[in-house]
C-alpha cells in the first residue's frame, strides 16, 4: 500500500485508534464509519497483522497496533507539519475539543478561558468531562486533560502553564477563639479539616516547609471532606484549619471569611500541565487551547 491510499490508510487507523470506535473517528474525519472500516481492513492486509481487537461496543488496539500507533504518530504529525508549511499557513481551528478537567480548579479557572477560546474561534465546540480521577486520554477519545501535580512517567506530552500555592487557613473567630498558631509546633494542638481522596479514601496528609526542611502532618482531630469548596466553607464557619490551593479560597481571603495562618510554611508551588497524548499531529484546536492558556496564566 502506497501513496495517497497508504497514508488515508494510516490517518484512518491513527483516528479510529485514539477515539477506540470507527463511528467516533468517522465523525471526527468527515467520513463514513464503512469507508475507515475498509481503509484499516486494506492497512492490515499489506501489514499482515491484525490492528485492533473489535467487539460490538468498541475497538482496543493489539500489540502490533500499539506499535504502530506510536510510529505513525511521527510520521503523520512531520507530513501535517510540511503541508502546513507549503500552505504558508496554521489550519483553522475547528471541530469539537474533548477535555477532561479537575472539577474545582476546571469550573473557576478554565471554563473562563474555554469561554474565551470558543469567542475567538467560533469553529470549536467543547466536549469538557470534570472528574478529580484521571481519565485515560487513548481510551477516552480525549485531545487533553489538566494535570495538577507531580506527573507520573508516561508517553503523553505535557506542556506547564500554570501553578498553585497551597494556603493554611482559618476564620478569625476561630483564631479569636483557639488562639493563631505561630509556629509548626503549634499545631498539634488544632482541629483540622482534612480531604479524603477519591483514589485511596485516605486523608489526603498537609505540606509544609520548615527552616527549608519539608514537613509532613498527618492530623489526629479532624473533620473529613471529600470536596474543597465544602472544605473552605466548613472553615469560614469555624470547624478548625485547612489546607487548600490558592484558587479554592480566593472569595473567602478577599472577603475576609478567611485569614492564611503561617504563611512562611507554604511548601513550594505545584505546576499545573496541559498533557496530551502526541505532540506530533496536535489538531489546531488543541494549539489553540495551548496560545489561550499561556495568554491566560503567568506560570512558565
Amino acid at each position: 500500500m502506497t501513496g495517497i491510499a497508504g497514508a488515508h490508510a494510516l490517518i484512518a487507523f491513527s483516528e479510529v485508534a485514539r477515539r477506540q470506535s470507527f463511528a467516533a473517528a468517522a465523525r471526527e474525519l468527515g467520513q463514513a464509519p464503512s469507508t475507515l472500516a475498509k481503509a484499516v481492513g486494506r492497512l492490515e492486509d499489506s501489514l499482515g497483522v491484525r490492528l485492533f481487537h473489535r467487539t460490538t461496543r468498541k475497538v482496543n488496539l493489539t500489540e502490533d497496533g500499539e506499535r504502530l500507533f506510536a510510529r505513525c504518530q511521527r510520521v503523520l504529525g512531520e507530513l501535517q507539519e510540511l503541508q502546513e508549511e507549503a500552505d504558508g499557513r496554521r489550519a483553522t481551528p475547528s471541530g469539537t475539543l474533548r477535555l477532561d478537567l479537575p472539577i474545582a480548579y476546571g469550573r473557576r479557572k478554565l471554563l473562563p478561558v474555554l469561554a474565551s477560546l470558543v469567542r475567538k474561534h467560533p469553529g470549536i465546540t467543547l466536549d469538557v468531562h470534570l472528574s478529580d480521577a484521571y481519565a485515560d486520554l487513548v481510551q477516552g477519545g480525549l485531545d487533553a486533560a489538566v494535570r495538577v501535580g507531580r506527573l507520573e512517567d508516561s508517553g503523553l506530552v505535557a506542556r506547564r502553564f500554570a501553578k498553585q500555592s497551597m494556603l493554611l487557613c482559618a476564620a478569625p473567630g476561630y483564631l479569636q477563639r483557639v488562639g493563631r498558631p505561630r509556629r509548626f509546633d503549634d499545631l498539634a494542638r488544632h482541629p483540622f479539616i482534612v480531604y479524603r481522596q477519591h483514589s485511596s479514601g485516605r486523608d489526603r496528609p498537609l505540606q509544609f516547609v520548615v527552616k527549608g526542611k519539608a514537613m509532613t502532618l498527618h492530623p489526629e482531630h479532624t473533620v473529613r471532606i471529600n470536596d474543597g469548596e465544602a472544605m473552605a466553607h466548613a472553615a469560614a464557619l469555624g470547624l478548625g484549619l485547612t489546607q487548600l490551593p490558592d484558587y479554592m479560597v480566593e472569595d473567602e481571603l478577599a472577603s475576609g471569611a478567611l485569614v492564611e495562618v503561617l504563611p512562611s510554611l507554604r511548601p513550594p508551588d505545584i505546576p499545573i500541565h496541559l498533557v496530551m497524548p502526541t505532540q506530533r499531529l496536535m489538531p489546531p484546536r488543541v494549539r489553540a487551547l495551548l496560545d489561550e492558556l499561556a495568554m491566560a496564566f503567568d506560570a512558565k
